[in-house]
């Protein structure tokens, strides 16, 4: 599920994208073109309700390309994404 704020101060948008609690189990991280592909800048973390999220800040009307990666090197797109294509994942804000 990817989830949108309004604006904050700055302008900018939260967008938090979340998964469910063990799927696919293991350590999973958002990767794409705002973090430059790094799977170390947005783990996902556990939520006291039983999900996993990471929030990334993004300037209102821009485009996130991104791809979730799972342990073992499993990439997989969000189904609430706008499109995919063979690049991953693209969601406007």
């Amino acid at each position: 599920m990817i989830k949108v704020s309004k604006p904050v101060r700055n302008g900018s948008v939260r967008v938090t994208f979340t998964l469910p609690a063990n799927e696919p189990p293991g350590a999973v991280s958002l990767v794409g073109d705002f973090n430059n592909w790094d799977p170390f800048a947005h783990p996902l973390r556990k939520r006291s309700n039983g999900t996993r999220s990471t929030v990334v800040s993004a300037p209102p009307g821009s485009t996130l390309r991104f791809r979730y990666l799972a342990e073992g090197g499993l990439w997989f797109d969000d189904d609430g994404a706008h499109a995919v294509d063979a690049h991953g994942a693209i969601f406007a804000v």
